[in-house]
């Protein structure tokens, strides 16, 4: 007699009820030996996948029911920016998907998916920069969310070295004028590390179809479709949950692409009014090495012009008080880096002075050197560039 469905179904329920003895307890997914970058991946995509076993309905519903999964793309967990390692783990892990986990359909990451898409992956690579020294030492995170509960019901960790992998980052991440790591990048990153059972960083949850639209504009700007990325940042910027950091900076850098420098303007001014109510604003300005100077070249000095003015005014109309703070990479000696981070503060802040007088007695300036890098590997390059930056950080004013 051939089984019926509903035979089988029940008899899938069964040996999923037997299962959930053994797999209550998810199979322990962190080592803490580090793996060639293959295996790394490879052995993280694995135990992710095994962990679905230990939930009932993918239990039953895998050998029934094909469920879908999209990738959004990892990132660099100290950073929050998206890398040429990075795109390549999120390759490597579709791949894996589609040979070894068949039942799962990979969707792309885009707004269109999202009401078709059971399950979000995320994932970060995070350097080990624990001792204040550049270190190879990677750990690599990934989490899967059933988007109906909104729980992780799967996340693993493995490690890895640094020799002589690709940490440049993507065009949109390496143009952008700030740090972008606002409280959504900090909830993508929470996601990636949250235990089973637990619920995603709502902070990221709630926004994840902009963020499926934002990720559309960033590769329509990584492809040089700069007038198809300003359509689609607007897009992301009209919609729920779209002000925040990646779009403001996505319609900056668009608007600067195409030539559109008035409009470039006001959205810098939008990125740095938004950076002050959230007291995070760290702007790349670009040195001359071991000097107070811009970099000469204008297609990269070119708008510091009016990002000053639009710090110095934005800075006055909201009438805040804040400190300047320098940072330099992990080159040259303490004591050297100590005193051009100052130098460099201190220069920002006469430009700024120079803007607005008024922010003179409402702003000091004062250098880290390299104790608070956050890419640390003295590469002095566009890998690193986010070290060389200018905070501005909100302090109390004077009485």
């Amino acid at each position: 007699m051939k089984p019926t469905s509903s035979w089988l179904r029940t008899r899938l329920s069964i040996a999923a009820c037997a299962l959930l003895v053994a797999c209550a307890t998810p199979p322990q997914a962190t080592t803490t030996k580090e793996l060639p970058f293959e295996q790394a991946v490879a052995q993280a995509t694995e135990d992710l996948f095994k962990q679905t076993q230990a939930d009932l309905l993918s239990k039953v519903e895998s050998k029934l029911v094909r469920r879908t999964i999209a990738i959004d793309p990892l990132l660099d967990g100290r950073t929050g920016q998206q890398t040429a390692v990075t795109r390549s783990i999120e390759k490597s892990i579709t791949e894996k998907i589609k040979t070894a986990h068949p039942q799962f359909d990979v969707l792309p990451f885009q707004s269109s998916s999202m009401g078709k898409t059971s399950l979000i992956l995320t994932g970060t690579l995070t350097r080990d920069n624990a001792t204040g020294t550049p270190s190879k030492r990677l750990r690599l995170a990934l989490a899967l969310t059933d988007l109906k509960t909104g729980k992780v019901i799967a996340q693993a960790n493995s490690l890895t070295r640094d020799d002589g992998l690709d940490t440049k980052p993507t065009p949109f991440y390496q143009d952008s004028p700030v740090i972008i790591h606002d409280r959504t990048i900090d909830g993508y990153v929470k996601t990636a590390e949250t235990p089973p059972g637990q619920a995603a960083d709502p902070a990221y949850l709630e926004k994840i179809v902009t963020a499926a639209l934002i990720e559309e504009a960033l590769g329509a700007y990584n492809d040089q479709n700069y007038a198809e990325a300003l359509h689609l940042y607007q897009r992301a910027l009209a919609s729920s949950g779209g002000d925040q950091l990646r779009v403001h900076t996505g319609i900056y850098l668009s608007n600067l692409k195409l030539g559109r420098n008035g409009e470039a303007e006001a959205a810098f001014g939008k990125i740095v009014s938004s950076g002050l109510a959230n007291n995070n604003l760290g702007v790349k300005f670009l040195f001359r090495p071991g000097s107070t100077e811009f970099w000469q070249d204008t297609k990269i000095s070119g708008p510091y012009t009016f990002w000053l003015r639009q710090i110095a005014r934005q800075s006055a109309a909201a009438k805040v008080c804040m400190n300047i703070i320098g940072h330099t990479s992990k080159t040259g000696s303490e004591q050297t880096n100590d005193r051009l981070s100052q130098q460099r503060a201190q220069f920002i802040k006469q430009r700024l002075e120079a803007e607005a007088p008024e922010l003179g007695p409402r702003t000091r300036a004062s250098g880290q050197g390299f104790r608070q890098a956050l890419v640390g590997t003295g590469s002095d390059d566009a890998r690193d560039a986010l070290d060389r930056r200018v905070e501005f950080k909100l302090s109390s004013c004077p009485p």
